[in-house]
């Protein structure tokens, strides 16, 4: 097992690592986002408290939860490490430097960007995931079966001002992280040529900015209509 420890802890084998698991991750936002499209309907809550019910006692939902949050770890991790390689490598700038000429503002700051999702991501599971997978919210009867009532959670947080603000900020943040991320990826893996670079390009950044519009138009939809 010695030359593949060394292969993924190189450079290049983080690097594959952590497009691997951006791109699972990816899948995982459009999951959870069509489950969190039930918020919108008309019905008291009911859909998603029985997509939430589903989604908690599932038993290949919870194994993919965990591969979920390995996903998580080794791509924050993974980022941590190249992050300190790149600044060790060179850790005094050029004397000159117009990095707006050759890069993107998100390639630039994809640290800052990070930190941003992974700070949100602790309040948001903090605020959802905790109650609803150990207990503390109340119950509510849908057709004669008894459940949690995560809608109304949702009803709540979403009705206070600066957490509707920091969700539709993280949002932001995810976009612009996702549009460099995508299409980094891709090119990690090998993905890159003149035929697919521009389609990859703009569906990434078309990919970007539906999933996380859509994601920011809830927190919104319940602050100024619920």
């Amino acid at each position: 097992m010695n030359w593949f420890t060394k292969t993924f802890s190189s450079t290049i084998g983080r690097k594959i690592v952590m497009s691997i698991t951006g791109l699972f991750l990816c899948s995982f936002l459009v999951v959870h986002l069509l489950g969190n499209l039930q918020l919108f309907k008309d019905d008291g809550g009911a859909a998603f408290n029985i997509y939430s019910d589903f989604m908690a006692h599932n038993g290949i939902i919870r194994f993919m939860e965990i591969i979920l949050v390995l996903g998580f770890l080794f791509h924050i991790y993974d980022a941590i490490v190249l992050t300190r390689r790149n600044k060790a490598a060179r850790p005094i700038d050029y004397a000159e430097q117009r990095p707006q000429e050759n890069s993107t503002w998100s390639s630039r700051n994809m640290g800052l960007l990070g930190t941003v999702i992974l700070v949100f991501l602790i309040i948001h599971l903090w605020n959802f995931f905790v109650p609803a997978r150990f207990g503390g919210l109340e119950g509510v009867v849908i057709e004669d079966v008894e459940y949690e009532n995560l809608y109304l959670r949702v009803m709540e947080s979403f009705n206070v001002w600066w957490y509707v603000a920091i969700y539709v900020i993280s949002m932001v943040a995810l976009a612009y992280h996702l549009i460099h991320g995508f299409q980094s990826a891709f090119q990690t893996l090998g993905l890159d040529h003149k035929k697919y670079t521009p389609f990859i390009q703009g569906f990434g950044y078309f990919f970007s900015v539906v999933v996380c519009l859509a994601f920011a138009a809830i927190p919104l939809y319940f602050f100024f209509f619920k």
